[in-house]
C-alpha cells in the first residue's frame, strides 16, 4: 500500500498533467501543491511511484507522467465524482427539456454528452428486452386490415401492419383493445406470453381468427431480436488530442466505427453502476491510449442502456465521471417521465 503522502503527490502529477499536458516535475509540484514536504523528499516519493509503474519517464526530461496503473488508482482512490455547478445543470435541464421522442432524446444525448465533455460521446437506444409495455394500440385501417402500436416504458414505439383473416368490427376492437390493455399494461415483455394466450378463448367464435393473428404480431414484435442501436457524436474532439495517441488518431476512429466494439466498451446494460476503463483495460488493441468512462440510464431503477464517452487516458476523470452521471440521471428522468 502507498503512503497517504505518495497517493498525494501521484494526486497531484496526475491532475497537473491533465492541466498542462507537460510532464510533472518534483520542483514544480512543490510550488504548484502544499504537499509539506521538502523538493528531495518529492523526488524520492515521485522515485517510489516509478518503481512500482505507477508513474513513468517519457523522455530524458526530468518530468513524469501517469501510467495506465496510475490513473486506476487515481479513479479507485483519489478521484470523486465532481457534481456540476447550478447553471451547468441548468443547460443540461433546459437542452433536455426540448426533446419530442426517444429519437430525439437520444441525439440530444450524444450532442450534450460531446459539448460538456469535449470528448466523443455514445448513447445505446434502450433495449426491447429490458423494457415493459406502456400501452398498445389497436387501429381499424380497413374492415380486415389493422395497425397494432406498441409503445414501451422508455418511448420507444413498434409498428406493424396486420391484415386479419375476416373483417373485424369497431365493437370488438374496442373490447380487444381494453383485454389486451388490461392484462400487459406494466408487464416486462417477458411475461406477456403467458398473460394473453387464453385470449382468443374469451371471444365470439368469428372474432378468435383476428385476435390470435393480433396476438401473434404483438408476440413476435415483442421478442423480435431488434438490432442493438447506438449513436455517436464528437468524433472530431479526438483531432484535439492528436498528441496523446502514439503515431496516429487512426486506429481509435477505426476502432470507432464497430458497434460490436462500442456496445462492449460500454458493457451489460443490466449494470448501473459507473465503470471506468482504462487504456490497455479497453481489450481492443485500437484503443488502448484511450478511456471509458460509462454508466446505465433507465426510467426506473433498473438500467435500460448505456451512455458514455471516450477519450484520451489522459483525461479530467472526476469532471467527465460527474457530466456523465449527471447526463444519465436526466435522460432517465425523462424516460420516466414521458
Amino acid at each position: 500500500m502507498l503512503s497517504e503522502r505518495r497517493l498525494e503527490v501521484l494526486r497531484a502529477i496526475v491532475q497537473d498533467y491533465v492541466g498542462t499536458e507537460e510532464p510533472v516535475g518534483s520542483k514544480a509540484l512543490t510550488e504548484r501543491h502544499k504537499l509539506g514536504v521538502s523538493p528531495a523528499t518529492v523526488r524520492n516519493d515521485m522515485a517510489a511511484l516509478e518503481d512500482e509503474g505507477f508513474i513513468a519517464q517519457p523522455h530524458t526530461s526530468a518530468g513524469r507522467i501517469p501510467t495506465d496503473k496510475g490513473y486506476r488508482l487515481f479513479v479507485d482512490k483519489l478521484a470523486g465524482v465532481k457534481p456540476l455547478s447550478s447553471p451547468e445543470r441548468r443547460a443540461i435541464q433546459n437542452f433536455m427539456d426540448g426533446a419530442v421522442d426517444l429519437d430525439d432524446v437520444v441525439a440530444r444525448t450524444v450532442r450534450l454528452l460531446a459539448q460538456l465533455t469535449r470528448q466523443v460521446a455514445v448513447v445505446q437506444y434502450p433495449s426491447l428486452t429490458r423494457s415493459t409495455v406502456r400501452h398498445v394500440e389497436l387501429l381499424s385501417l380497413a374492415p380486415a386490415r389493422l395497425m397494432l402500436v406498441l409503445i414501451t416504458d422508455t418511448g420507444r414505439v413498434e409498428q406493424r401492419m396486420i391484415d386479419c383473416p375476416a373483417p373485424f368490427g369497431e365493437t370488438s376492437l374496442a373490447d380487444l383493445r381494453a383485454r389486451l390493455n388490461s392484462r400487459v399494461v406494466g408487464r416486462r415483455f417477458a411475461d406477456v406470453p403467458q398473460l394473453v394466450q387464453d385470449l382468443p378463448e374469451s371471444f365470439d367464435k368469428e372474432d378468435r381468427g383476428t385476435v390470435s393473428t393480433v396476438l401473434s404480431t404483438l408476440l413476435e414484435t415483442l421478442v423480435e431480436e431488434t438490432e442493438e442501436r447506438l449513436m455517436i457524436g464528437g468524433t472530431a474532439n479526438l483531432t484535439r488530442f492528436g498528441h496523446d495517441f502514439p503515431l496516429t488518431i487512426r486506429p481509435v476512429l477505426e476502432a470507432l466505427e464497430e458497434q460490436v466494439v462500442l456496445l462492449k466498451l460500454l458493457g451489460e446494460a443490466t449494470d448501473s453502476g459507473m465503470t471506468v476503463r482504462i487504456g490497455h483495460e479497453n481489450a481492443h488493441e485500437g484503443l488502448s491510449s484511450t478511456s471509458v468512462v460509462a454508466v446505465g440510464y433507465g426510467s426506473g431503477d433498473e438500467a435500460v442502456a448505456k451512455l458514455g464517452v471516450v477519450g484520451p487516458t489522459r483525461m479530467d476523470y472526476p469532471g467527465t465521471m460527474g457530466a456523465v452521471r449527471a447526463v444519465a440521471r436526466y435522460v432517465g428522468q425523462i424516460l420516466a417521465e414521458s
